[in-house]
């Protein structure tokens, strides 16, 4: 498999069919921890040997940087890497919303952001707009835990329903015409 998303699922899928039995379901457990780590260790020992530019190419495929990530050995720190995402959105935000400002991310994953200048009295491009950022976020930084965009949250829409007037009743009808 070398899509990283439909190996998760699977290796999910399979140790959820053994959560029937504890004793098996340990057992599976620890064995992903030891192959996670030893393949954690050779990974980073390969690190240290690459040249930081090779480093860099390896970075730029997805599935050998969500591997990097989640070994803690990605050459980008995540805030570099929400502000890359970012960068690469802002283009599509241009259209919708102005812009974007990365607060910071903090010790707990949680990344903040605000929104420079809105669509006005428009809550669904709000949405699109919150998220667009959160997909491009959570892609480029997996190990985030939660994007919190200020400026963007959902706003319920307001629906006014005025009373219809009252109708007039028609005049009664004689010989079928109306008066």
């Amino acid at each position: 498999m070398t899509d990283l998303r439909d190996a998760e699922s699977r290796l999910e899928e399979l140790l959820a069919e053994l959560g029937g039995r504890p004793d098996v379901r340990e057992r599976a457990d620890e064995l992903v921890r030891l192959l996670i780590d030893l393949y954690g260790e050779g990974l980073t020992r390969i690190t240290r040997l690459l040249p930081a530019a090779e480093l860099e190419r390896l970075a730029a495929d997805d599935l050998v940087a969500s591997l990097l990530i989640l070994h803690d050995l990605h050459p980008h720190s995540t805030a570099d890497r929400v502000h890359l995402a970012l960068e690469k959105v802002r283009p599509y935000l241009g259209s919708h919303a102005g812009g974007v400002e990365l607060l910071g991310v903090g010790d707990d994953g949680v990344v903040r952001l605000r929104l420079e200048g809105a669509c006005d009295g428009c809550p669904s491009s709000a949405a699109t707009v919150r998220d667009a950022i959160e997909r491009a976020v959570l892609d480029a930084a997996p190990e985030v835990a939660e994007v919190r965009v200020d400026g963007a949250e959902r706003e319920p829409a307001l629906l006014q329903i005025l009373p219809r007037p009252p109708r007039e009743c028609p005049a009664p009808l004689r010989d079928g015409l109306r008066p």
